[in-house]
């Protein structure tokens, strides 16, 4: 890992693309349609106000994950893996991030996926008592991620002390 000093911190939202709040729009015209048929004016405008705020709702709340990758560790929504846990950090490409959620997934492994997003990093877990392997996490760009984590996008693992115990701060997992 580099020094607190020389890393940058990168911020990043996940959030869902157009064609998602498309979908929204439309969720609730149809269901305003077919209130319309059914019932009167004034209910067919109140469910469709209500079909769309509930489709909205869930599609703000699905696609606005924060990732946050900086001296004080990885930050993915509430989860927190402080840097002494980070072990190597890997840039990944749509191929890359495929076969890690397919061939190659770990079913022990965190994941922080979303389907609009290509590419991501795959954050080892340098934590011996710690079951997960390690994180998936989408990102649009990948790279700052690991930058930001002091790394190079291979591989960096966590330094042991001397009697055997890594370094730094505590790992938190607040929404796992």
């Amino acid at each position: 890992m580099g020094q607190s000093g020389d890393m940058a911190t990168y911020r990043e939202r996940l959030t869902a693309p157009l064609s998602w709040w498309v979908f929204v729009a439309a969720f609730g015209a149809v269901w305003g349609w077919l209130m319309l048929v059914a019932a009167n004016r004034p209910i067919a405008v109140g469910v469709a106000v209500v079909a769309t705020v509930a489709a909205g709702s869930l599609v703000w709340s699905y696609g606005s994950v924060v990732i946050e990758a900086g001296p004080d560790g990885l930050r993915v929504g509430g989860a927190h893996l402080s840097p002494a846990y980070i072990g190597a950090v890997e840039v990944l490409d749509a191929r890359g991030f495929r076969e890690q959620l397919g061939p190659q997934a770990d079913a022990r492994a965190w994941l922080r996926t979303r389907p609009y997003i290509e590419g991501g990093v795959r954050v080892e877990v340098a934590d011996d008592s710690d079951p997960t392997p390690y994180w998936l996490v989408s990102s649009r760009r990948p790279e700052a991620v690991v930058a930001a984590l002091g790394q190079t996008g291979e591989a960096e693992a966590a330094v042991p002390t001397p009697n055997g115990e890594v370094e730094g701060g505590e790992k938190e997992e607040d929404d796992v």
